[in-house]
């Protein structure tokens, strides 16, 4: 089906249904996106996908609300948003439109859901709120988002539409650039599982340009490596692996000698004609050249081991 119109509430909006927008707007940008809670639009019919209203979860009349009685749950019991509806049902087809390779789609569907979906999800029906953010509570999305509705004295017929379509094209920048971001982290692994397979044994990983290693030098149980070193713009860089997705604790720090180093001070201090820089917290260090940031890696391998 291919719908002529798609049909959401009118007057203050959320992030589901913004987001929920941002999926089928991309999937069928020549319907036409209504705001209404009038009967004549939020009834079913073949011509149109509802959602974020309509009192229903029928799938095959294309309605996906949430807010009725008996809405639908998720297998593990945690509430669906429209968005959350609107993702399992067009999510795949969504990654597909972007340009997202066939072999990853299923992956980047169940990644995504759980990072970004879920928590639109629960913070739309109440059982997350972004206060547990802490102070920054304001700068997660779904505040942010709800920060365009008009304020309470804007009294223009119109103006709730205008900043519905004003925050659906912020929020497509979020979704698409995070999809982004996700596909090429899927794209980059098989990259850096061939840079494994070359590095042997060696504890120093080399790359052919910065990108996402991580996930994959976890995945491939590649515990022995310590560093990465891969070019940049106009130098190359040194960088320390970190132990876990959360915090900068890492499998080994730079040497404490180099810290906070630049220039001739970092090439005396570490004996390496080219060596340019050293993060004073030792996560990261840049050379002039490939060899000389190479032999940094060797040389920060040396001391790392020399400590255990």
């Amino acid at each position: 089906m291919t719908p002529d119109f798609l049909v959401t509430h009118s007057g203050g909006f959320h992030a589901d249904e913004l987001l929920s927008s941002v999926v089928l707007t991309r999937l069928f940008p020549q319907a036409r996106l209504i705001r209404s809670r009038s009967p004549e639009w939020i009834t079913p019919a073949a011509d149109r996908i509802i959602y974020d209203v309509g009192g229903l979860y029928d799938p095959a009349a294309q309605v996906f609300d949430h807010h009725q009685r008996g809405a639908p749950l998720r297998d593990d019991g945690q509430p669906y948003s429209s968005f959350g509806l609107v993702w399992k049902h067009y999510g795949r087809r969504y990654l597909s439109a972007l340009g997202v390779l066939e072999a990853d789609i299923e992956a980047i569907h169940t990644s995504f859901d759980t990072s970004f979906v879920l928590p639109i999800d629960l913070v739309d029906n109440g059982a997350l709120s972004p206060s547990t953010a802490g102070s920054l509570a304001t700068l997660t999305l779904p505040v942010l988002l709800e920060t365009l509705k008009p304020v309470f004295d804007e009294t223009d017929p119109g103006v709730d539409d205008r900043a519905f379509h004003r925050a659906l094209a912020v929020a497509g920048v979020f979704v698409e650039a995070k999809i982004g971001q996700s596909a090429a982290k899927f794209r980059a692994e098989g990259l850096v599982y061939q840079a494994i397979r070359q590095a042997g044994e060696s504890r120093v990983l080399e790359l052919p340009m910065g990108m996402p290693f991580r996930s994959a030098v976890v995945k491939s149980g590649a515990d022995h490596l310590l560093f990465v070193v891969h070019p940049r713009e106009k130098d190359w860089c040194v960088t320390g692996i970190r132990r876990a997705e959360e915090g900068f604790d890492l499998r080994a720090d730079l040497p404490a000698a180099w810290a906070g180093l630049t220039g001739r001070d970092l090439e005396t201090a570490c004996g390496v004609d080219g060596a340019s820089f050293c993060h004073n917290g030792r996560f990261i260090a840049a050379a002039r050249t490939r060899e000389a940031a190479l032999a940094m890696a060797e040389l920060a391998v040396a001391e790392a081991s020399q400590s255990r």
